[in-house]
C-alpha cells in the first residue's frame, strides 16, 4: 500500500482575474487520484488521503507525479504547476516514510512558478511481495564495509547479499574474518599522502562523457577532454573546487546554463588511484534549489600529481545498462538532497585595531572618546562550494555582536569538504582588510554511517554536519596595527601557518535536509542567543613557563626577551588585558665557544606566568589526549617493529616483537576509556556523535587487534593493518571543536619580533581525569625550534632552540602544579635607578627623557612607595641592589680567545698638519672609548701581545684609513688606503690579542647599596660592569622579594596577576597609565640549587645521500673534514665532557634534550655551508657501571623541510656523581691525537667482502666548464677502498672502457642497514694535468647485487645476443632457407580474408568487434604490455648485462630543483663474502666472458601504433599530432602525416633508421602538435635505450611470434631463424646444441625432449607456417623466457613538467645487427582505410500515424513526411515530400534516400569527417556505428512541424521488419515492454542481408511511457562502392529513377495543400461538406424575395382596384395613360429586382 498524504500548497500564482481554484492529483503508475478543490485560495489546506494499492513491491525508479491545477467547472482544469518525487528511498527500505515538504512546482517548460506543495509518503510493502534484486538499492553496503577505504567498489561487491533476508533494509551476510561489518564511514577517508608542502606540478584530468535527462529537446551531445597543468602548493589545490557546468549554445548567454556540479580537488585527489572514473553527476542550480535536478553528467576526473600514474580509464560492457541511480557519485547506499547548512553567527571577540587612529587622534583632541581598540569595521565572510555570503557590518566595534543566520543550499553529502569563513574589516574608501581565516571541515564533524532519517537527523552509525556552539580561534599576521603595508598579510588568508591569535568567532552549525530557506541572511532568535549563552561561560586557566634554556642563536644584537601568550593574554603590546608576567627579563646572548649563541640564565632560569579565562572543554581535549597516547605508544611500538624487520631480525624474534605490539595496543584500549559526557558542561550534538563515533572505531580496532593475534602468521603482512590502526587513531583524536586558542611563544629582539612558535593547548593542559588525559609535554620539558615568520628558506637557519616547561590547567587544580614544578621559585619587584656624567660629576641633572627610577627601558618612570604587592603576596625584605648578570655580559663572554680594538682618530684642514680628533679613541661605530694605555687584562686572561695596527684592511704602510666628513655627519662614511689632499679625517685600529687562562667563574655575592652601578657610553642597551672615561649614563637595579601569604607551595605564583602600581600624577590621566602594560609586573625565577654534569659522547659513523653543495659535486664536514665525498664515513666519537643540566637526573632520563647534529660543507674559500640538521635523542645512563650500549641508527637529516640525507649516529648522557670517574666508560680507541673512533659493541661488525665491478662505459656525458668530456676515467668507492678504470681514450668514438672488470675487498658490515654505499666518480683527463670530477653517483641498496659466487646463475651468463655480437666480429654464415613460393591463390585467398595486422592487434587487446575473422582462423596475437618494455616485472628492466646509474654533478641554482644529471654510467657489481683464512681458494669470478666492445651498425624499425590520452594542446581541447624521432645525429620528421583534431591518433607509421651501437644508443620518440601559423609545440617524448635492449639475455631486440610463417601478416622478420638462435642459447647457457630430428617432429635440448604435436595439437594448421623444424625450434624457444612479439606502452614526458604524464604511446622497435644480414620485410601496420558504401531507403508508405491536426472541418488529419539521416552526418537530413490531408494516418510516398558513408568492415564502424566549426582548416574524424534515424512529422507552414514519432535501426543488428501492417507494433523494438526482441535470434547485418523490405514502428514517448506513433513501410539496401556505378540511383524521384523506379505515389484526391489550391478546398472542403446548407440558402432566399415583391405590390393592386370599379366610364384618354404608368412602374421595378 501506498498512501500519499496531500498536505498543504503555498505561493501559488494569482490569476488576472480573482484567485485561482487549487486542486492537487497523484498519479502512480498511469493511476491518477484527485483531492478536492479549494475556492479561491493561494495557499490551500488538503490534508486528504489518496491510497494506491500495489501489485508488486517499489522498484529504484518507481516515483509519483503531483500536478497541481486550478478548477474549472467548464471546461479544461488549467495547469498551476507539476513536480515529480522519486520513491527510491521507500523502495530501498531505509525509510518508511517519506516527508517532501517545500517540494517545487514547474510548468510545462520546467520552469519554476513560484510554489510549493507540502506531502507525506508511506509505505507499506506486502508480505509476500520480493525484493528486485535488479534494482540495487545499495542496501546496508554502508554498514557491510563503509570503511573499506581502499576499494573503490566495495558498494557493488555486497550488494548481492543486501537482500537476502525477508525484510527490506536487513543486514547482508555476515563480513568477512578481519572485517568487521560496523565501520564508521567517516574513518574510511583516506588522508592525502605525505606531500612535501611546496608548489609542484599537478595536472588535472577531466573526460566528459556522457549526459542524460537534460532539459531541452535536441540537445547534440559532445564527448571532450580536458587538461589543466598547474605548478602550487598541495593544501592550496585541494582546497580550490572542480566547476562542471552544462551550457545549451543555441539561446542566449543570460539564459545558457543548464546546470552545475562543484567538488573539491582534494576530493578526487583522496579517491583510490586519485581519481574517479565513469561516475555520474547530478546536474543542479546553484542560485535556486527549488528547480530540482537538472540532468545528469558522466564524467571521469584524475588528479596526477609527481610520481604518480594515472589509472586507465575502461568502458565497462554492460555500461549501456548503466543505472545512474547506482554510479552516481555519492557513497554507497547515500541519496544526493537538497540540504540546508545553517551557521549562526552569534559573536566575536579580541578582534585586533585594523584602521588608522588618526580620527580618534582628533577626536581625543577635542575632547571626544577615542578608543583605538575598536578601530575596526568587522563582517563575517562564509564561503562553501562555491557561494559566499556576508553577514551585516558592525562599525567600531572590536566585539561584535552579529546574532546572524546564513544558510547555504548545497546538495548532501557534498564533494566540497571545507566551510571557510573570512573575517573582514570593512573600508569606505579601500579594499577590505583581511582579519583572520578559519575552516570548518565537514568531514570531521559529520559521519555517512547510513542512511539519514530526516525525523531525527542522526543514524545509528551516521550523522548530518554539526559543530557548535563553539569558538573558532582566528590565526594570522602580528596583531600590532602600522599604517603600512603588512608584510605576513598572506597569513590572514589561511595560507601558511599563523604567527598571531586575532581574535574568535562563536558560530553554531547545523543541516536540515529536504528544506527550503526564505532568506540566505536572517536573524537569529532571542530563544537561541539564550541557549547560546551557556557555551560562553568562562573558567580560570592558570599557566606557567619556565624557560630552561635557549641556544642555536645566530649573530648576536640587541637583548632577546620571549613573551608567553594565549589568545590576547600575555601580549605585551596589547592592553585589552589585565598585566601579567607574561615575558622574560631582557638577556645578552653569550657565545658558545663553537659557533652559536646562547642566554646565561645559568641556574636561575625565568618563569612566565599567564592568567587566562576560557570555556572548559577538558572533556574535548582529554578524549584528544587519550587517543593520541594510545597512539604515541603504538608508533612507538611499530618503529621498532620496522627497525627490526630492516636489521633482519629471525622470524621468531619479529613475532615476538609483534605479539608484545598487539598486546600492548590491546591493553591500551581496555584500559584507558574516553571521558562519559553526562554532567559536563558545553556538551554540544557533535561532542555526544564523536563519543559514539569513538567508540565504534575503538571497539572495531580491539576486534581487529584480537583476530590478528589469533591468526597473523606471517609478520611482515600486518605492518600495513597496524599502520591502517594508527592512522584511524590519529583521526579520531582530531578535535574540530578546540576553542582554546594556541600558546605562542615569541623571541623579541628589543621591541622587535622577530621568531615564533605555536604549542598547541591540548599538549600541556593537565587533565584530572587521568595521567594519560594530560598533555604529552604537561609539566615535562620540551625542546622547541622556533621559526621565522613565513620563512622562505623554511628552516635553513634555525632563530633558536628553546628547553621550555610548560603548565597549562584550571585554577580550581593549581594545587597540582607543585608535583611538577622544580627548582625554587622567586618573585621580585624590581625598578632602575638612572644617573648621567654631568660636569664630572654623577646625578640625575643629566638625563634628557629619563627619570630617576623606571623600568628596564628606562621609560616608564616608578617610585619605590607606589609599589603594592598584589594580593596574598607580602614583602619578605627591604630594596637590595642586584644587578642583572644577563645584561651584563662583556664581549668576550664565552670565548678562549679574544682580540681588544680601538679606533685612532685624527683629523685636520684640507693641506694642513694631522693632530688629534676631539674624540681621539673610538671604537667602529665612531663612540668614544678608553685610550689602549688605560686598557687592564681582565681577571683570568693574559695578554698575548702588544697594541699594533691591523694591517689586513685595507690601509697603507701605517695602517692609516683615510675619509672626507660631508655635513652633518662628523664621521666620514667611507675609507679609502691612500692619502690625498683633500682627506679631512683619518683612523687606525688598534688591536690586542688575549687569552683566557683558567674557567673557573666567581662566586656573585649580594652587592652592596653604593655599589652595583652598570656603565653605558650612552643611554642604551650596552652596559658593563667598570666605570670607563666615556661613560656618561649609569643605572643599577633595585629589588625587592615578595612571599606568599600562606604557604601553598609553587602554585602561588598564579596569584600575581596584575601590575605592582604606576606612578600615576596630576599630568597622567588614567588611560596613559593603562597603556604601560607589564611595565613594572613582577618578576618571576625559578632558582635550581644543585646542578648535575653530565658526560656526553656521539658516536657519528657515517653518512649516506647528502646533498651535493659544491660546483663539483662533493662536499666537506666538520668533526674530522672528509674530503670530496657525498658519503662520508667518519667512525668517530665526538666527547663533551661537563655539560651542566639542571633538574632532576629521572626527570631529564625520561625526556632527555636533543644532540642536533648540523652537517656542513668545508669550502676551502668562503663561508662552510649547511647541509642539513639532524636530531638524536641520547640514551641517559644514570648509573655509568650498567653495561647498557646505544644502538646505532639512522636519522634523517632535513634542509629545508625536505629530506637531505641520512646520517648513523647514536648518542648517551652520561651521570657523573662525585668520585665516580673510575666509573666512567673508557676512552674509545684513538685514531689521531684528538680523534676517537665508535668503540667495538657499538660499531657495526664487518666482514671481508669482495666486489666485483663491470664498467662497461660512459653515456651522454655533458660539457663540464663549456669543454666536453674527451679522456674519462672511473673512480669506484666503497668502504674506504678506492680503485680506478683506464682512461677512455678517445670518447666519441668508443666511450666503452678499455679494461672491463675491477675488484673490490673492502669490510663491509654485516647488517644490510649498516652497509655504506657504493661511490661513483667520473674525472676527465684534461691538458695540464686537470683532473676535474665531471659527475657521480651513489647507490645505496647493494642487497640486490649480493650473490652465491659458486651457484651457477644463469643471469650472471651473458645473454644469446651479447655472445652472437661477440662472434658476430668475424666471418658470419647465414643459411637461406628455400623458401616455398607463395603462389596466386594464395594472395587470392589473403584478399578474402580481410585480416590486418590490426586485426592481430585488436584481437591481442581483446577488443574482437574489431578484429574480423581473425581469431576464427588460428593466427598468432602478441603481447601487449600496459607499460614501457623495461618495466614489466619479467625482463627486470633489461639490466640483467648491465644497470644505467645516473650520474649527478653539485647542486643546481634553485635548490627546490632535483641535482641536475650530467651523464650516465653503465655497469654492474656482483658481492660476495670472502673468507678470512688466507689458505682458503678465492671464489670463482663472476664476470668472465666479456663480448668485445667496440661499435657496430644496427638497422633499427620503429613502430609507432597510436598514442592515448595526449595532452591538448590546442583551444578546443584536442591537438595535431604527428610523431618525430631522433637517433644519434639523424632525425625524421612526420609531419606531413599530422592527425587533426585528435587525442587519440591512430599513426600506423614505421620508421627505418641506421645507427652505431653504442655511441647512438639512445632513440627519442617525441610527439608534437602541429600548428600552421605558429611554432609546433612538444606535446610530450620517451627514450629507449637501445643498447640495453641489445645486450640483454631476454633478446627483446625482435620478440618472439607464437608461430614461425613464412608468408602472411605474421611472416618471419628476424635475421636468424628459430634453430640459428636456439643454438646460440644454447652455446651462451653452455648446454649442448639441440638436437632435432629430420623431420623435425621432435627436438632434445637441455635434457629434456620437445615434439611438435605438443605444442600444435588444439591449433589449425595454415598454409602460411614454415618448416616442422623451424615451428619446434620457436615453440621450444618460447619456453626460455625470451622477450615475446610485443607491443609496448610508453609514458609521454615533457622537459616542463618532467614528472606528469603527457600521455601514451603504443610502439615496438627492432633491431638488427648489420654484420648478421639482412633482416626479414617489415610488418604493414599503416592504418585501416575506410570504404565507399551507400545507404538506400525507400519509404514506401506509412500508417497509423497519429493524427496531429484538426481540420476547420472538425477532423482529425496530419501532413505526414518522413524525415531520415544517418547517426554523425545529420547535415545530411533528408525529408520525403508531404503527404496532406491524411485523414487515417496513411501516407504515400514513393521516395529514395540516399546515404553515401565511409565504413570499415573489420571494426564495423563508419568514420564521418567533418569541421566543427567553419573557421577550423582540418576536418575531425569521428568513428561511430552506422545506424539510420527515421522519424515522422507533421507539416505546419506557420509554426514548427510536430513530431510523431521516430525509429533508429542498428544497421549491424538489424530489426527484422514485420511483412504486413497488421503484425508491426512496439513489441519489434527492443528495451520496450513486452518486447519479443529478447525472445528471438539476433537480427542480421544489413551489411551480409544487402536489401531488406518491411514495416517498422516508430515510437514516441508521453507521460513517460513509449507509444506507438506510426508506422513506415522501407526498403533498406546497402550498396558497395562498384555496384553504385552500375546501378545509379537518384534521391527522391530524381533521375536515374532506377533500381527500383519510383512512381508518383498515388494518393487520394483529398491530398493537397488548401492555400496553393482554393478550387480543390472548394470542391472537396467546402461543397461536400456543405451543399444541403447551400441549396437550402438559395430556396429560402428566392422564396424571400416572392414574398417581399408580394406584399411590396399588394397596396397598389387593391387601389387601382377600387379606382377601377368607381371610374369605369371615364374618358379614355385617362385610361391609357394610367395604363402606361402602371406598366412603366412595374417594368422598373422588375428590373431592379433582377439586378438584385
Amino acid at each position: 500500500m501506498l498512501r500519499v498524504i496531500v498536505e498543504s500548497a503555498s505561493g501559488i500564482p494569482k490569476k488576472t482575474f480573482g484567485n485561482p481554484d487549487p486542486i492537487a492529483a497523484v498519479v502512480f503508475r498511469g493511476e491518477k487520484k484527485k483531492t478536492k478543490a479549494v475556492n479561491n485560495e493561494l495557499n490551500p489546506v488538503w490534508n486528504e488521503v489518496l491510497e494506491f494499492d500495489l501489485k508488486d513491491s517499489l522498484d529504484a525508479s518507481s516515483f509519483i507525479n503531483v500536478v497541481v491545477k486550478d478548477y474549472e467547472t467548464i471546461g479544461k482544469d488549467k495547469l498551476i504547476g507539476s513536480a515529480t518525487i522519486s520513491l527510491r528511498d521507500l523502495a530501498s527500505g531505509h525509510l518508511t516514510s517519506l516527508p517532501s515538504k517545500n517540494v517545487p512546482l514547474t510548468n510545462e517548460k520546467q520552469q519554476a512558478v513560484g510554489a510549493t506543495i507540502n506531502l507525506l509518503i508511506r509505505y507499506e510493502p506486502s508480505a509476500n511481495a520480493m525484493p528486485n534484486l535488479n534494482d540495487r538499492p545499495d542496501v546496508d553496503t554502508s554498514q557491510v564495509d563503509a570503511g573499506g577505504g581502499d576499494d573503490g567498489d566495495e558498494g557493488e561487491s555486497d550488494v548481492e547479499g543486501g537482500g537476502q533476508s525477508g525484510s527490506p533494509g536487513a543486514p547482508a551476510s555476515p563480513s568477512q574474518p578481519g572485517k568487521p561489518s560496523h565501520k564508521p564511514q567517516r574513518l574510511s577517508r583516506k588522508r592525502h599522502r605525505a606531500l612535501a608542502n611546496k608548489p609542484q606540478d599537478f595536472q588535472i584530468r577531466i573526460r566528459v562523457i556522457e549526459g542524460r535527462q537534460l532539459p531541452g529537446n535536441n540537445i547534440k551531445p559532445v564527448v571532450k577532454k580536458f587538461f589543466y597543468n598547474v605548478n602550487m602548493l598541495p593544501s592550496e589545490l585541494f582546497d580550490e573546487s572542480i566547476s562542471l557546468r552544462v551550457y545549451d549554445s543555441y539561446p542566449l548567454r543570460c539564459d545558457s546554463l543548464v546546470g552545475e556540479f562543484k567538488l573539491d580537488v582534494g576530493y578526487v585527489y583522496d579517491e583510490s588511484g586519485h581519481a574517479i572514473m565513469r561516475k555520474w553527476l547530478l546536474l543542479g542550480d546553484a542560485d535556486d534549489s527549488s528547480l530540482g535536478a537538472r540532468g545528469y553528467l558522466k564524467v571521469s576526473i584524475i588528479v596526477v600529481g609527481t610520481g604518480d600514474e594515472p589509472p586507465t580509464e575502461k568502458r565497462d560492457i554492460t555500461e549501456d545498462e548503466d543505472d545512474i541511480e547506482s554510479n552516481l557519485l555519492v557513497p554507497a547506499g547515500v541519496t544526493m538532497r537538497w540540504a540546508t547548512l545553517s551557521l549562526k553567527v552569534y559573536r566575536a571577540e579580541d578582534i585586533p585595531q585594523m584602521d588608522d587612529a588618526f580620527i580618534q587622534t582628533i577626536k581625543q583632541v577635542f575632547g571626544g572618546d577615542g578608543d583605538p581598540k575598536n578601530l575596526v569595521d568587522p563582517f563575517l565572510e562564509v564561503s562553501f562550494a562555491g557561494k559566499k555570503l556576508c553577514t551585516k557590518i558592525i562599525e567600531k566595534n572590536a566585539n561584535p555582536q552579529w546574532n546572524q543566520l546564513i544558510n547555504l543550499q548545497v546538495k548532501f553529502p557534498s564533494m566540497c569538504e571545507r566551510v571557510k569563513l573570512t573575517m573582514f574589516d570593512w573600508d569606505r574608501l579601500t579594499n577590505n582588510d583581511t582579519i583572520g581565516t578559519t575552516f570548518l571541515n565537514l568531514s570531521q564533524m559529520s559521519s555517512s554511517g547510513g542512511e539519514v532519517e530526516v525525523s531525527t537527523a542522526v543514524s545509528e552509525f551516521g550523522f548530518l554536519p554539526a559543530f557548535g556552539p563553539c569558538y573558532v580561534n582566528l590565526y594570522g599576521s602580528p596583531r600590532e596595527f602600522t599604517g603600512l603595508r603588512d608584510q605576513y598579510d598572506e597569513l590572514n588568508f589561511g595560507k601558511g601557518e599563523g604567527v598571531a591569535y586575532r581574535g574568535r568567532v562563536l558560530v553554531e552549525l547545523s543541516t536540515q535536509l529536504d528544506g527550503k530557506v526564505d532568506k540566505n541572511v536572517d536573524d537569529i532568535s532571542s530563544d537561541d542567543i539564550l541557549v547560546s549563552q551557556k557555551y560562553q561561560r568562562r573558567r580560570k586557566f592558570s599557566l606557567c613557563a619556565v624557560f630552561h634554556s635557549a641556544c642555536m642563536l645566530q649573530v648576536p644584537g640587541e637583548p632577546i626577551q620571549f613573551e608567553v601568550s594565549i589568545g590576547n593574554y600575555g601580549n605585551k603590546l596589547d592592553s585589552t588585558c589585565k598585566p601579567l608576567s607574561s615575558t622574560t627579563q631582557y638577556s645578552y646572548a653569550v657565545f658558545d665557544g663553537n659557533h652559536y649563541y646562547y642566554l646565561p640564565w645559568a641556574d636561575t632560569k625565568p618563569v612566565v606566568i599567564l592568567i587566562s579565562f576560557w570555556e572548559d572543554i577538558s572533556h574535548r581535549l582529554d578524549s584528544a589526549n587519550l587517543l593520541l597516547f594510545i597512539a604515541e605508544r603504538l608508533e612507538s611500538h611499530l618503529t621498532s617493529l620496522k627497525t627490526a624487520i630492516l636489521a633482519k631480525e629471525s622470524e621468531t624474534r619479529l613475532a615476538e616483537i609483534c605479539l608484545k605490539l598487539i598486546n600492548h595496543m590491546i591493553e591500551d584500549l581496555n584500559s584507558f576509556q574516553l571521558p562519559v559526557l553526562e554532567g559536563q558542561p558545553n556538551v554540544t550534538v557533535l561532542d555526544l556523535q564523536l563519543k559514539k563515533l569513538r567508540d565504534a572505531a575503538v571497539d572495531t580496532i580491539r576486534e581487529m587487534a584480537n583476530r590478528m593475534r589469533g591468526e597473523a602468521t606471517n609478520v611482515k603482512d600486518t605492518v600495513g593493518d597496524i599502520e591502517d590502526w594508527l592512522e584511524k587513531i590519529k583521526q579520531l583524536a582530531e578535535e574540530p571543536q578546540n576553542s582554546m586558542p594556541d600558546v605562542i611563544i615569541w623571541m623579541l629582539r628589543g621591541e622587535k619580533r622577530v621568531a615564533f612558535a605555536r604549542v598547541p593547548a591540548n599538549q600541556i593542559l593537565y587533565s584530572d581525569f587521568s595521567e594519560q588525559a594530560s598533555g604529552k609535554h604537561c609539566g615535562r620539558t620540551q625542546t622547541i625550534f622556533m621559526q621565522y615568520p613565513m620563512d622562505k628558506n623554511k628552516g635553513e637557519k634555525v632563530p633558536v632552540q628553546l628547553r621550555v616547561n610548560m603548565w597549562l590547567g584550571l585554577s580550581a587544580h593549581e594545587k597540582k602544579f607543585n608535583s611538577f614544578s622544580e627548582g625554587n621559585f622567586s618573585v621580585f619587584a624590581e625598578m632602575y635607578e638612572n644617573q648621567a656624567h654631568v660636569l664630572g660629576k654623577w646625578g640625575t641633572t643629566g638625563l634628557v627623557g629619563r627619570h630617576k627610577f623606571s623600568d628596564v627601558t628606562g621609560k616608564v618612570k616608578l617610585k619605590r612607595e607606589r609599589f603594592l604587592p598584589p594580593r596574598g603576596w607580602d614583602w619578605e625584605e627591604d630594596w637590595f641592589v642586584d644587578p642583572e648578570r644577563c645584561l651584563l655580559t662583556e664581549a668576550d663572554a664565552g670565548h678562549t680567545e679574544f682580540t681588544d680594538e680601538v679606533f685612532q682618530n685624527e683629523t685636520r684642514f684640507p693641506g694642513g698638519d694631522w693632530k688629534p680628533a676631539a674624540e681621539p679613541y673610538t671604537d667602529v661605530n665612531g663612540e668614544k672609548v678608553q685610550s689602549p694605555a688605560e686598557f687592564e687584562c681582565p681577571p683570568r686572561w693574559k695578554w698575548e701581545d702588544d697594541w699594533s695596527f691591523d694591517s689586513n684592511k685595507a690601509v697603507d704602510e701605517r695602517g692609516w684609513e683615510y675619509g672626507v666628513t660631508i655635513p652633518p655627519n662628523d664621521k666620514p662614511k667611507s675609507w679609502v688606503a691612500a692619502e690625498k689632499m683633500y682627506h679631512v679625517h683619518r683612523r687606525k685600529r688598534l688591536i690586542r690579542p688575549r687569552k683566557k687562562t683558567s674557567d673557573k667563574k666567581a662566586v656573585s655575592e649580594r652587592r652592596d647599596p653604593g655599589e652595583g652601578w652598570e656603565y653605558s657610553s650612552l643611554i642604551g642597551w650596552k652596559f658593563h660592569m667598570k666605570e670607563r672615561s666615556s661613560d656618561t649614563f649609569r643605572r643599577r637595579r633595585w629589588r625587592r622579594k615578595m612571599v606568599p601569604s600562606d604557604c601553598i607551595g609553587s602554585s602561588a605564583i598564579f596569584r600575581l596577576e596584575g601590575a605592582l602600581g604606576v606612578d600615576v600624577d596630576e599630568k597622567t590621566s588614567k588611560t596613559d597609565a593603562a597603556k604601560l602594560f607589564g611595565a613594572n609586573t613582577p618578576t618571576v625565577s625559578c632558582h635550581f640549587s644543585q646542578s648535575y654534569l653530565y658526560h656526553l659522547r656521539v658516536y657519528v659513523y657515517q653518512a649516506r645521500n647528502l646533498c651535493a653543495m659544491d660546483n663539483d659535486s662533493f662536499s666537506g664536514k666538520t668533526t674530522e673534514v672528509i674530503r670530496s665525498t657525498l658519503n662520508p664515513t667518519w667512525d668517530q666519537t665526538l666527547i663533551f665532557e661537563d655539560i651542566k643540566i639542571y633538574g632532576d637526573p629521572q626527570t631529564i632520563a625520561r625526556n632527555p634534550p636533543d644532540v642536533v647534529l648540523e652537517l656542513c660543507d668545508r669550502d676551502q674559500v668562503g663561508k662552510d655551508e649547511l647541509m642539513g640538521r639532524c636530531r638524536c635523542p641520547p640514551v641517559v645512563k644514570l648509573n655509568p657501571s650498567v653495561a647498557v650500549s646505544p644502538k646505532l641508527l639512522w636519522f634523517p637529516v632535513n634542509k629545508k623541510g625536505r629530506n637531505a640525507g641520512e646520517i648513523l649516529v647514536a648518542a648517551e648522557l652520561i651521570l657523573k656523581n662525585k668520585g665516580n670517574d673510575g666509573e666512567m666508560p673508557l676512552l674509545p680507541p684513538r685514531r689521531g691525537e684528538m680523534l676517537y673512533m665508535v668503540p667495538q659493541g657499538i660499531r657495526p661488525v664487518v666482514q671481508l667482502t669482495a666486489i666485483e665491478v663491470l664498467t662497461w662505459g660512459l653515456r651522454n656525458m655533458k660539457t663540464y666548464q663549456l669543454a666536453t668530456v674527451n679522456s674519462p676515467s672511473l673512480i669506484v668507492e666503497c668502504g674506504g677502498e678506492i680503485v680506478h678504470t683506464a682512461v677512455i681514450k678517445n670518447f666519441k668514438k668508443n666511450p666503452n672502457f678499455p679494461g672491463s672488470v675491477l675488484l673490490l675487498k673492502v669490510l663491509l658490515p654485516k647488517e644490510e642497514m649498516y652497509t655504506p654505499p657504493i661511490v661513483l666518480k667520473v674525472i676527465d683527463h684534461r691538458p695540464f694535468g686537470r683532473k676535474p670530477v665531471v659527475g657521480q653517483c651513489t647507490i645505496d641498496c647493494l642487497e640486490q647485487f649480493r650473490c652465491d659466487p659458486y651457484r651457477i646463475n644463469s643471469e650472471v651468463c651473458m645473454s644469446a645476443r651479447v655472445a652472437m655480437i661477440a662472434a658476430a666480429q668475424g666471418d658470419v654464415v647465414i643459411e637461406i632457407d628455400e623458401r616455398p613460393i607463395v603462389k596466386a591463390e594464395l594472395h587470392a585467398e589473403m584478399d578474402k580474408e580481410a585480416v590486418d595486422w590490426w586485426s592481430k592487434f585488436f584481437a591481442s587487446i581483446g577488443e574482437k568487434e574489431k578484429c574480423a575473422p581473425y581469431l576464427k582462423k588460428g593466427y598468432d596475437k602478441l603481447q601487449v604490455f600496459d607499460s614501457e618494455l623495461e618495466e614489466v616485472q619479467q625482463f627486470q628492466g633489461l639490466t640483467d648485462f648491465c644497470s644505467t646509474f645516473k650520474l649527478q654533478r653539485g647542486k643546481t641554482e634553485d635548490e627546490e630543483d632535483d641535482p641536475s644529471f650530467v651523464g650516465e654510467f653503465k655497469g654492474s657489481f656482483k658481492i660476495y663474502p670472502l673468507s678470512d683464512d688466507p689458505g682458503v681458494p678465492a671464489p670463482p669470478r663472476q664476470f668472465k666472458e666479456l663480448p668485445e666492445s667496440g661499435p657496430q651498425g644496427c638497422l633499427v624499425r620503429i613502430y609507432v601504433v597510436r598514442c592515448l590520452d595526449l595532452q591538448p594542446k590546442d583551444t578546443n581541447g584536442l591537438c595535431d599530432p604527428y610523431i618525430k624521432l631522433s637517433l644519434g645525429g639523424k632525425t625524421l620528421d612526420d609531419r606531413d602525416h599530422y592527425k587533426p583534431n585528435t587525442l587519440h591518433p591512430e599513426f600506423g607509421r614505421m620508421f627505418e633508421m641506421s645507427c652505431f651501437m653504442p655511441q647512438d644508443k639512445d632513440l627519442k620518440i617525441a610527439v608534437y602538435d602541429h600548428d600552421l601559423l605558429s611554432r609546433d609545440e612538444k606535446v610530450g617524448e620517451t627514450v629507449i635505450d637501445l643498447e640495453n635492449r641489445l645486450l640483454s639475455r631476454f633478446r627483446p631486440c625482435c620478440g618472439l611470434p607464437q608461430t614461425y610463417c613464412v608468408s602472411g601478416i605474421n611472416q618471419w622478420r628476424d635475421q636468424l631463424k628459430p634453430s640459428q638462435i636456439l643454438q646460440n642459447v644454447a652455446r651462451v647457457r653452455g648446454v649442448p646444441p639441440p638436437r632435432i630430428e629430420g623431420d623435425g617432429s621432435s627436438l632434445s635440448f637441455s635434457g629434456k625432449e620437445y615434439h611438435l604435436h605438443d605444442f600444435e595439437a588444439n591449433t589449425a594448421i595454415h598454409p602460411h607456417l614454415g618448416p616442422a623444424r623451424e615451428r619446434l625450434a620457436l615453440h621450444v624457444l618460447r619456453a626460455q623466457g625470451l622477450a615475446p612479439e610485443h607491443v609496448e606502452t610508453r609514458t609521454l614526458y615533457s622537459s616542463y613538467q618532467p614528472n606528469l604524464s603527457q600521455g601514451q604511446i603504443q610502439m615496438w622497435v627492432d633491431i638488427f645487427p648489420k654484420s648478421l644480414g639482412l633482416p626479414g620485410p617489415p610488418c604493414d601496420i599503416t592504418p585501416r582505410k575506410a570504404k565507399k558504401y551507400m545507404l538506400r531507403a525507400v519509404i514506401w508508405n506509412t500508417t497509423d500515424v497519429t493524427l496531429d491536426e484538426t481540420s476547420i472541418t472538425g477532423d482529425k488529419m496530419s501532413d505526414i513526411y518522413v524525415k531520415g539521416w544517418m547517426l554523425g552526418m545529420e547535415d545530411n537530413k533528408q525529408k520525403t515530400d508531404v503527404h496532406y490531408r491524411s485523414l487515417d494516418g496513411d501516407g504515400n510516398f514513393n521516395w529514395r534516400y540516399i546515404f553515401e558513408f565511409d565504413y570499415l568492415p573489420a571494426e564495423q564502424l563508419c568514420v564521418v569527417s567533418k569541421k566543427e566549426h567553419f573557421w577550423n582548416l582540418d576536418k575531425t574524424e569521428f568513428r561511430i556505428p552506422p545506424k539510420l534515424i527515421v522519424q515522422i512529422w507533421d507539416n505546419d507552414k506557420f509554426s514548427m512541424d510536430d513530431y510523431l514519432g521516430s525509429l533508429e535501426l542498428d544497421l549491424l543488428n538489424l530489426i527484422s521488419p514485420a511483412k504486413s501492417p497488421e503484425k508491426c507494433s512496439l513489441k519489434m523494438l527492443p528495451g520496450m515492454a513486452d518486447s519479443v526482441s529478447t525472445k528471438k535470434n539476433l537480427p542480421n547485418s544489413l551489411f551480409s542481408q544487402k536489401s531488406v523490405r518491411g514495416w517498422w514502428p516508430c515510437a514516441i514517448e508521453q507521460d513517460g511511457k513509449h507509444v506507438l506513433g506510426g508506422k513506415v513501410e522501407m526498403t533498406l539496401e546497402i550498396v558497395e562502392g562498384k555496384e553504385m556505378e552500375e546501378r545509379p540511383a537518384g534521391k527522391g524521384r530524381d533521375e536515374p529513377n532506377m533500381s527500383p523506379k519510383l512512381d508518383p505515389p498515388n494518393r487520394p484526391d483529398t491530398s493537397f495543400f488548401w492555400f496553393i489550391n482554393p478550387c480543390k478546398t472548394m470542391k472537396f472542403i467546402v461543397w461536400r461538406r456543405f451543399k444541403c446548407i447551400f441549396i437550402a440558402a438559395i430556396l429560402l432566399l428566392l422564396v424571400l424575395l416572392f414574398l417581399g415583391i408580394l406584399f411590396y405590390s399588394l397596396p397598389n393592386y387593391i387601389s387601382m382596384k377600387i379606382t377601377d370599379v368607381l371610374h369605369e366610364e371615364r374618358n379614355a384618354s385617362i385610361e391609357i395613360y394610367n395604363s402606361s404608368c402602371l406598366t412603366c412602374r412595374i417594368w422598373t421595378k422588375g428590373w431592379i429586382l433582377k439586378q438584385v
